[in-house]
């Protein structure tokens, strides 16, 4: 499963929201991202071909047919495989460099670590 931007604005919406018309999602894009309602209809289009959106009439109401947990899950382990040769060790000294990390998510990350 791969998501390009545009279906990722669209699943967004729908993650947050919940289910929501096609209406509500194109003007919600018109503000945050300055789509036209062909566009984002366009987009959806493409999600439901894809199978990550469902359309129920009356209203042509969308709701996210994959979960957003699903789509990390898949986009960290194809990074993993690509970037880091599948190695959870090197991905973790990467994101070490690159970010600070807060004590408080030092132990959040401890704790999960002896749940494992």
């Amino acid at each position: 499963m791969k998501l390009f931007d545009s279906e990722r604005k669209v699943m967004e919406i729908l993650w947050r929201e919940g289910s929501i018309s096609a209406v509500e999602i194109a003007r919600l894009l018109s503000v945050s991202a300055g789509w036209n309602r062909n566009t984002t209809y366009t987009v959806i289009k493409k999600c439901i071909d894809k199978n990550y959106i469902k359309r129920e009439d009356p209203g042509y109401i969308c709701s996210a047919l994959i979960a957003q947990k699903t789509v990390q899950r898949e986009e960290l382990a194809e990074l993993l495989d690509k970037s880091f040769d599948g190695s959870v060790t090197k991905l973790f000294a990467a994101l070490l460099n690159v970010k600070q990390i807060s004590q408080f998510d030092v132990k959040k990350m401890k704790k999960a670590l002896k749940n494992l």
